[in-house]
């Protein structure tokens, strides 16, 4: 089993990259992918670990773009993190999730839930902020009982805390990735807009702005969604992949490559992905 999708204290997970590492080890995996939320960040400690584990350790990263009026994930796989182009747009992303930040506290003092840079940040562990650091932030100066309430009431999409992101299109989100040498692909497309969302003709539109492939193993599918995706792959000639989309303790019960209990993303996929990865995109 692979696992080409989750996360770290660099973004919005709770474990270090060097316990990911050997995670993935425990859990018996061939191959693992970080994906941090616009960051790189704990890339070369992940790496560092390849001596010390079998499981095969890939450079991943996860961006947000504009797609119908509502963010949609990429994931960009294999990505080089070498690339010094890549690491500058990078960068630039996590500037503009910042402002973002800062307006999001302004919008929550309006509404009455004043907290601070400082009371966000005190529930990371490292530079780069989420909506998850907001909600426990929220939580631990009482105005929700749990962080989950926060999402539910305050900052998810289309609460009246939630402020978004200027974010890329999808044709420049794939742009980037393949310029960095990696593969772009639309993360738990299940997930879009809640869930229920028929994406025939929306995922052929992403097709043609430069996405090559689709997440249709997931940790929080159900059957009949994974066999859509698979399907809907297939018939548009989209590279398959698969991930769990761990956080650590972030996601309570959602374990790194088995996701919910019932996922189980064959190793094969990481040898289509790679085939795709030197021939580029579909035509």
């Amino acid at each position: 089993m692979i696992d080409l999708h989750c996360h770290t204290l660099h973004s919005d997970g709770t474990d270090t990259p060097e316990r990911l590492a050997l995670l993935g080890e425990a859990a018996h995996l061939s191959a693992l992918c970080l994906t941090d939320h616009d960051t790189l960040g704990g890339i070369p400690q992940f790496l560092a670990m390849q001596p010390q584990v079998k499981v095969r350790l890939l450079v991943g990263t996860e961006l947000s773009c504009r797609f119908l009026g509502q963010s949609l994930h990429v994931l960009g796989l294999l990505v080089d993190p070498d690339d010094a182009v890549f690491q500058s747009r990078l960068e630039d992303l996590r500037g503009r999730r910042e402002d973002r930040n800062q307006r999001m506290l302004l919008r929550l003092a309006e509404l009455g839930c004043p907290i601070t840079q400082q009371d966000v940040q005190a529930q990371a562990d490292t530079p780069l902020l989420s909506r998850v650091h907001f909600a426990m932030a929220l939580a631990a100066r009482g105005f929700v009982r749990r962080a989950p309430e926060a999402f539910e009431r305050l900052i998810g999409d289309d609460c009246p805390g939630f402020v978004p992101r200027d974010e890329l299109s999808p044709t420049e989100a794939a742009r980037w990735i393949r310029e960095a040498g990696g593969v772009p692909v639309v993360a738990h497309p299940g997930r879009f807009i809640g869930g229920g969302f028929r994406w025939d003709d929306a995922m052929a539109d992403l097709q043609r702005q430069g996405l090559e492939g689709l997440e249709a193993y997931y940790g929080e599918y159900r059957a009949s969604e994974q066999k859509y995706f698979v399907t809907l792959a297939a018939r548009l000639g989209m590279v398959v992949t698969g991930g769990s989309d761990y956080h650590g303790a972030n996601k309570p019960g959602l374990r790194l490559g088995r996701g919910r209990g019932g996922l189980q993303v064959p190793d094969d996929l990481l040898d289509r992905l790679e085939t795709q990865q030197r021939i580029g995109r579909y035509h």
